[in-house]
């Protein structure tokens, strides 16, 4: 029997990971018919879209401030489209600021509601889980210690592990990512990653440009590769580039994947690199799944930091870690410069300590490599086997 299945993805990361979980729901039960919010990916797998996902996508307090007007007319489609017919389970991927308020209205309505990817309550502003309550039916984690932490509070959870950890391979293949990107087979190579949005690149890539002309310094023959997700991003890393040039640096835009290739782009760069230089955020993940020592970065503007403390009401996470791998090793596995630490000298020697040492970089990628088995748990088939239950109680 047909039945649907309210789905909102709100970001590119979101996109990729539930278009992964929906493929594993149809595999179980082809009769699902989603429909909602999300990108191409959930496209692809059949999502009947109502607004695409990059309407629903902001970058900062300030971009959601002008796009309040603009958030709450899909916000108010979307619930009344559901709330006059509504869905067998409802999904909200990540988003939590737009998901759990919808959530919270579904869910008075009687429909059951599952979040997907749970608020890092475990680094700031632990106090939301009382709304979580109040919004969720069913969490669905990606990390085993996020589990601890609902069943603690009353609220039931599933550890689904990470989509991503399915998706890339236990063993790297380095040469055949270089054959893909055309790229040095014999080069030391650093991977740059200074973020996928606008801000980042402004606040970011001029740390890591400066941090890689020391580097070549040192070594003029060290390369680069640099993933950027669209034109526009790749024209802004560029006007900084201009102004502080870099010699063997290669900008890889995602339309230039070898065809039959569909992860994205920065897959195949993390898989050719020797070791990277990474915005905090999901890119440490991807990083440590493909088993590269890297250092980790992050920079806001003092306007958002402000704002972020004001938020929050807490200067600094809960946890002395900020990179994902971090956090899930509970260690400081790889080095972390944030804010007034991330200075191109401090970035530019810890990469450089990374590329002469390898009985180091040896036990980091022995690191990874548990983290990766943990969070390889086949992830499309739990989501599938959570949603499905919740569906079969009700009919």
């Amino acid at each position: 029997m047909t039945w649907r299945l309210g789905l909102i993805a709100g970001e590119p990361s979101g996109d990729l990971i539930a278009a992964r979980a929906l493929a594993g729901v149809k595999l179980a039960d082809p009769d699902v018919r989603p429909q909602g919010i999300g990108g191409p990916h959930l496209k692809a797998e059949g999502l009947d879209v109502w607004h695409p996902m990059n309407e629903l996508s902001v970058f900062g307090y300030v971009d959601a401030i002008k796009r309040l007007p603009a958030l709450f007319r899909i916000y108010s489609d979307v619930k009344k489209r559901w709330l006059r017919e509504p869905p067998a389970v409802f999904l909200g991927v990540d988003a939590p600021d737009f998901n759990l308020r919808l959530e919270h209205k579904l869910r008075r309505a009687g429909v059951p509601t599952v979040h997907f990817v749970g608020p890092s309550i475990w680094a700031w502003r632990y106090e939301r889980i009382h709304y979580i309550r109040e919004a969720v039916s069913h969490m669905l984690v990606l990390f085993p210690f996020e589990e601890a932490i609902y069943k603690k509070e009353g609220i039931p959870v599933t550890y689904v592990g990470h989509p991503m950890a399915d998706a890339i391979a236990l063993e790297p293949d380095q040469n055949a990512a270089r054959i893909r990107l055309g790229l040095d087979q014999h080069a030391r190579m650093i991977a740059i990653l200074p973020g996928s949005r606008a801000s980042e690149i402004k606040l970011i890539a001029p740390r890591f440009l400066k941090a890689a002309q020391l580097l070549q310094k040192k070594d003029p023959n060290l390369q680069f590769v640099v993933p950027m997700v669209n034109e526009q991003r790749s024209r802004e890393f560029k006007s900084f580039l201009s102004e502080i040039p870099v010699n063997h640096l290669r900008i890889v835009l995602a339309q230039e994947q070898a065809s039959g290739i569909s992860d994205p782009i920065a897959w195949s760069v993390l898989e050719a690199c020797n070791v990277a230089l990474v915005a905090s955020g999901t890119a440490t993940l991807e990083t440590a799944l493909f088993k590269k020592p890297m250092v980790i970065s992050y920079a806001v503007s003092p306007l958002v930091r402000k704002m972020m403390a004001w938020k929050s009401g807490q200067e600094r996470p809960y946890l002395p870690w900020v990179g994902l791998p971090n956090v899930l090793l509970n260690d400081f596995v790889v080095p972390e410069l944030i804010q007034e630490d991330a200075k191109p000298e401090n970035l530019a020697l810890e990469i450089s300590n990374l590329l002469n040492d390898q009985n180091r970089c040896d036990r980091i990628q022995n690191r990874f490599m548990e983290m990766h088995h943990t969070l390889r748990c086949n992830t499309p088939q739990r989501v599938a086997d959570a949603l499905l239950s919740i569906v079969h109680k009700q009919t």
